[in-house]
C-alpha cells in the first residue's frame, strides 16, 4: 500500500485552490503555526516526496451509510468488503520501510495478518489455522506485487482514501483550513471540503493532516443529512518510530495448516468471482461510461437485473452471494419513471443507484433526481 500521499494528487489540489475555491479561515486557539491551505499543502507534497517514514498504528473505520440488511459473501466471512459497510472495524499497521510491511485485521475471535520482510510473504488466517507462504515469480514483483493487498480482506487506511478526496477537489469546493484539531493525541490541521452543488449528497468532508509529519491520520465525510460522520477511517494510535524487529517475523504455530502458493494464485482465489452473465473484468471497466463531474459525476454501468442479483449462478458459490446482495438491495429500492424510461432506485447517506429497465447502472453520490437527469442524457 501506498502510505504517503502522492505529490502529483497534491498538486492537483494545490493548482485547484489557486484556480478560484473559496477558502475560509477556521479561527480558534492556535495548536499548530497558522499555514494557509496553499502553505499546508506545499508542505505536504515536500513531505510526500521524502517518503514515509517508520511508523505503527491502530486505524478504525465506521460507517453508518444506511444501507438495508445484507447477506455475507459466502467463504468470506465477517471481513468480506460486505462487512466492512456498516459498524466499526480495526485494522493494525506496522511500516519498517518498503520490504517490511504488516497488517492485521481482527475478526470475531479470529485475526488475518499479511506480513512482508523482505523476500518473505505470508498469509496467515488464524478461523482457518492456515498460514500460506506466498512465492512471487520472476516476473510478479511488479504489477502483481503492487497489489499484494488485495489477498487481504478489503480495508481502508486514511490515506488511501486521502487519495481519492485530493483527486476530487476542484474549483466546485469550498476549501477551509483549522490549525487546532487533535486525532490519535497528536497536533493535526485539519482541511475540509464542501461541495457547492445541492445535488451532492455529501457535505463535507474533512481531512486531518499530522502537524509534524503531515501524514493523513484521519478522513470523515459528512452526509447532508446527518450531523455525524457517514463514513471515518482513521488512526485512534500511532507512533512514527520504527517498529520492533519481531512484527515483521512469523512462524507457523504448531497443528497450523501450511500451504505455499504464488502471488497470483492467492490473488485469484481471494477475488470473488462475477459468474455468468458478466463480461470479463477488463472488457466491463472499458465499458464504463461517466455523466457530470467533481462532487456529481455518475458512473453509467451497463448491467441488467439478471446480472445484478446473480440469477442462474450455484449455490454457496461467491458469485451466487453477490448475486443475494444484490438482490436484497433491490427489494429496498423504489420505482422511479422519467423521459428515459422506468426502474428502480435505491439512495443512502452517501450514495444514490439507479437500475433501469434498458439495462444501466448509474450510481453517484447524488440525489435520485440528479441520477435520473443523468438517465437521461444516453
Amino acid at each position: 500500500m501506498r502510505w504517503a500521499v502522492p505529490a502529483a494528487a497534491i498538486a492537483v489540489i494545490a493548482g485547484a485552490i489557486g484556480a478560484g475555491p473559496v477558502i475560509a479561515a477556521v479561527q480558534g486557539d492556535p495548536a499548530l503555526p497558522e499555514r494557509t491551505a496553499e502553505q499546508l499543502l506545499a508542505s505536504a507534497a515536500q513531505a510526500g516526496r521524502a517518503g514515509l517514514k517508520p511508523m505503527s498504528g491502530t486505524v478504525m473505520q465506521t460507517a453508518s451509510l444506511g444501507l438495508p440488511g445484507l447477506p455475507e459473501v459466502p467463504g468470506m466471512g465477517g471481513s468480506s468488503p460486505v462487512a466492512l459497510l456498516s459498524g466499526s472495524h480495526e485494522l493494525k499497521v506496522w511500516y519498517g520501510g518498503a520490504d517490511k510491511v504488516r497488517f492485521a485485521l481482527p475478526g470475531r475471535m479470529s485475526e488475518t495478518d499479511l506480513i512482508t520482510n523482505g523476500d518473505q510473504v505470508w498469509l496467515w488466517q488464524s478461523d482457518e489455522n492456515r498460514a500460506t507462504r506466498v512465492k512471487a515469480g520472476s516476473g510478479e514483483r511488479g504489477e502483481e506485487a503492487a497489489r499484494a493487498h488485495e489477498a487481504l480482506p478489503t480495508a481502508t487506511t486514511p490515506q488511501q482514501l486521502a487519495q481519492q478526496l485530493l483527486r476530487r477537489v476542484g474549483a466546485d469546493t469550498v476549501v477551509s483550513v483549522s490549525n487546532t484539531e487533535k486525532v490519535a493525541d497528536r497536533a493535526a490541521y485539519q482541511l475540509a471540503f464542501a461541495p457547492k452543488d445541492p445535488s451532492s449528497l455529501v457535505k463535507e468532508v474533512k481531512l486531518a493532516l499530522d502537524g509534524e509529519t503531515l501524514v493523513p491520520l484521519r478522513v470523515q465525510v459528512y452526509a447532508r443529512s446527518a450531523a455525524e460522520p457517514a463514513f471515518e477511517v482513521g488512526f485512534t494510535s500511532v507512533t512514527f518510530s520504527p517498529p520492533a524487529a519481531e512484527n515483521f517475523t512469523f512462524t507457523p504455530p504448531t497443528g497450523a495448516k501450511v500451504e505455499e502458493t504464488s502471488l497470483a494464485e492467492l490473488l485469484k482465489e481471494r477475488r470473488p468471482e462475477r459468474g455468468e452473465g458478466f463480461e470479463d473484468a477488463e472488457k466491463l471497466k472499458s465499458e464504463v461510461g461517466t455523466v457530470g463531474e467533481g462532487w456529481t459525476t455518475v458512473a453509467v454501468i451497463p448491467v441488467s437485473e439478471q446480472e445484478l442479483t446473480g440469477q442462474g449462478q450455484g449455490e454457496g458459490s461467491s458469485g451466487a452471494g453477490i448475486g443475494a446482495i444484490g438482490d436484497a438491495l433491490l427489494k429496498s429500492a423504489k420505482p422511479i419513471s422519467g423521459t428515459w424510461g422506468s426502474g428502480k432506485v435505491i439512495q443512502t447517506k452517501l450514495v444514490s443507484a439507479l437500475l433501469t429497465d434498458d439495462g444501466r447502472l448509474l450510481v453517484g453520490a447524488v440525489t435520485p433526481e440528479k441520477l435520473s437527469e443523468a438517465a437521461g442524457r444516453k
